[in-house]
Parts: structure tokens; C-alpha cells; sequence
């Protein structure tokens, strides 16, 4: 066992826009075990879900008026909004289906957003979320599966 690369693929799930969309590709091309990576791309990913759903309302309103970072969280907010119609019509398996698909943009990060700007309630949300995010780990581990025994055929 490489703890090192544990600790990537833990590091690059459960950073913003990359996730575990990224972070299951590099482990799996690293040679480590689908299983090992999936959970530790699942543990990465979930863990910034319950403190944005608790803490990013009160955190935007504390850093919306420093100048730059007003400037990304209202760039940010406004892509989520764009990309969020689904959400909004939807509702709870809007959410969930927003964060499963596995496009730049959509994901935990951004889902919670979406829940935030249409106001879930915290445990809707939170389950939403976390199915969605499943959903996502099983698309891109069987994607990344397919493509790698593609790879090794020709």
C-alpha cells in the first residue's frame, strides 16, 4: 500500500471543480485497486458537504465585499444559477441528477451552492447531494474502467 497515493486521490476529491471526477481517473492510471479508490474518492468528496451546507451562506455574506473574492463567489454563483434549471424544476432529484452527471461545473461543490441559492432544507439537501455524488463515483469508475481496457486492447 502507497499511502502517498491515497493521499492524492483523497486530496484531489475533495478539492472544488476537480472532485472525484478527477481524482478516480489518477488513482485507478496510478495502478491502485478500483475499490481502494472509489472509497477514497467517495470519503474525499463527501467531506466538504456538510460544512458548505452549514457555513456558505454566512461565509458569502462575510466575503462577498472583499473585492476579488466578491468578484469569483458572484462569478461562481451565477454559473451554478445557469447550470442549476434542472434544480430548480425538479427539486430534490433535480439536485440529485445535477450532481451525478459528470460535466465540468456540476458536482458537491456546486450542488451545494445550487441547494443554497434555491434553499433546501439541510437534509434534503445533504441526501441529494450524497446520492448524487455516489452516482457520480460509479458513472466516472466505470467510465475510466472502459476506457482503460479500450486502451489496453489496441
Amino acid at each position: 500500500m502507497d499511502f502517498s497515493n491515497d493521499f492524492f486521490v483523497f486530496l484531489i476529491s475533495l478539492s472544488p471543480v476537480v472532485e472525484l471526477r478527477g481524482a478516480i481517473p489518477v488513482g485507478i492510471a496510478k495502478g491502485m485497486g478500483v475499490w481502494r479508490v472509489f472509497f477514497l474518492a467517495l470519503t474525499g468528496n463527501s467531506l466538504p458537504i456538510i460544512p458548505l451546507l452549514v457555513f456558505l451562506r454566512w461565509a458569502v455574506k462575510k466575503l462577498e465585499n472583499l473585492k476579488w473574492i466578491g468578484r469569483i463567489l458572484h462569478w461562481w454563483f451565477t454559473k451554478v444559477e445557469k447550470k442549476s434549471k434542472v434544480v430548480h424544476k425538479y427539486g430534490f432529484w433535480g439536485l440529485v441528477l445535477f450532481v451525478a452527471i459528470p460535466f465540468p461545473g456540476t458536482g458537491v461543490w456546486s450542488g451545494t451552492v445550487a441547494a443554497t441559492l434555491l434553499e433546501f432544507k439541510f437534509s434534503r439537501a445533504f441526501l441529494a447531494i450524497f446520492l448524487g455524488m455516489v452516482i457520480a463515483g460509479i458513472l466516472v469508475t466505470l467510465g475510466t474502467g472502459v476506457i482503460k481496457i479500450w486502451f489496453l486492447r489496441v
